[in-house]
């Protein structure tokens, strides 16, 4: 399924699984398809047979869209067949354009009852941070991959803020019913089903609730035949059942790792670590490598209070990610200091014997004490003083490690 995000930035979030998804949308009053979930094939015939249609759908559980032009949803004409399929499906790696190349191993299949489809639709909701307040994104051109839609035929793609203070109203969601071209039967229904989708949106801190596609059935209801949530993980001490969704073994294990010393990181697909403090630095040591020709390796923001052992920590899960040639240290010295900083990289390079150059540049609380550190230790650092200076030494170092 396509994520379309509006005012999208580097934000912790929690993804879970369709099947979860469903569960959480369920207990708002979204209608969802009756199904169930395995991870052992065998028990696809008495699924399909309790759900007591002529055509169940089996469909692969990955944290990626695009699912379907993969192979990874099938229908099933009989019990037995779903049993087939959950065997192909069920241990098979799934590549999708979400993936990657390397793909996503299958552990379990959702079986969902068959539906006569009259129109598929798309329909989201996310919060805009330009115009600070939800925004619903909907479109008559369900089932389609909506940012391929927005590029080619943005007259498709209707959007409608919700004003925190009183929710989705009534006449916003016929508005958008109708733009859809659903008759007053359905438009009525699309009033309850948004106004679900909002309730669900709002009290679980979710940064992302996709319906793609929201089905119009032959008998006139309307069913998230598919959906995908998102939830802020800064909010998951207060959704204990949503934070038991959470599947690590779909997550990239590096940052699975960075969590667990606090640290925020992003694997990107360059050659270039980034060290920073803040995510407003980060942002902008990313872009100053792109404008001096490089590409970023990751997001890693060690934090304000970063010690020198998750300095040391941060270096290792640097270290980790192959395609790392050369590592830019860009840090302001505020609540962490400049010499911290330098004893938490000293003690790092020694300790993990980093094969890699390292550039630093920081600035801040005793900057002149971390410099005198860092020429002291006799290690192959190279020093900036400003961001300009040190992105375009560190794009020269990481050029000079992929020719050699």
């Amino acid at each position: 399924m396509a994520r379309f995000v509006a005012s999208q930035e580097f934000r912790p979030y929690v993804k879970i699984h369709e099947y979860q998804a469903k569960s959480v949308l369920a207990r708002f009053g979204v209608p969802v398809p009756r199904g169930e979930v395995i991870s052992n094939p065998a028990e696809a015939p008495a699924v399909a047979e309790r759900l007591g249609t002529s055509v169940v759908v089996v469909k692969a559980q990955i944290h990626a869209g695009g699912r379907g032009k993969g192979g990874g949803v099938k229908l099933a004409k009989s019990p037995d067949e779903a049993e087939r399929i959950a065997r192909q499906m069920i241990g098979m790696t799934l590549v999708t354009h979400q993936t990657g190349p390397e793909g996503r191993k299958v552990q379990r299949v959702l079986i969902e009852e068959g539906l006569q489809i009259e129109r598929e639709l798309y329909l989201s909701l996310l919060i805009d941070r330009a115009a600070g307040r939800p925004v619903i994104i909907a479109s008559a051109a369900g089932g389609m991959d909506i940012e391929e839609v927005a590029a080619k035929e943005p007259g498709k793609i209707l959007r409608e803020h919700v004003d925190p203070a009183t929710g989705v109203l009534p006449f916003q969601a016929r508005k958008l019913a109708f733009a859809m071209g659903l008759d007053a039967g359905p438009a009525g229904k699309m009033v309850k089903v948004l106004d679900a989708i909002y309730k669900a949106f709002i009290e679980t801190d979710a940064s992302l609730v996709e319906i793609n596609p929201l089905i119009l059935t032959k008998g006139g209801d309307l069913i998230a035949l598919d959906a995908k949530v998102t939830v802020d993980d800064n909010a998951l001490y207060r959704h204990h059942d949503i934070r038991e969704f959470r599947d690590l073994s779909e997550e990239d294990p590096l940052e699975v790792e960075a969590s667990k010393f606090s640290l925020n990181y992003i694997r990107l697909d360059g050659n270039i670590g980034c060290m920073v403090n803040g995510a407003g630095l980060a942002m902008a040591t990313m872009d100053i490598i792109k404008l001096a020709g490089g590409e970023p390796a990751n997001f890693l923001d060690v934090g304000g209070g970063a010690n020198a052992e998750q300095i040391k920590n941060a270096f290792r899960i640097l270290m980790a990610d192959k395609n790392v040639k050369a590592v830019f240290i860009n840090i302001f010295g505020g609540i962490l200091r400049c010499d911290v900083l330098a004893a938490g990289v000293i003690a790092a390079v020694k300790e993990l014997g980093v094969p890699v150059p390292i550039v630093i540049r920081m600035e801040g609380t005793n900057v002149e004490e971390g410099k005198r550190m860092l020429r002291e230790s006799k290690l192959n650092f190279t020093t900036a003083d400003s961001m300009n200076e040190g992105a375009e030494r560190v794009v020269a170092l990481a050029a000079s490690e992929v020719r050699a």
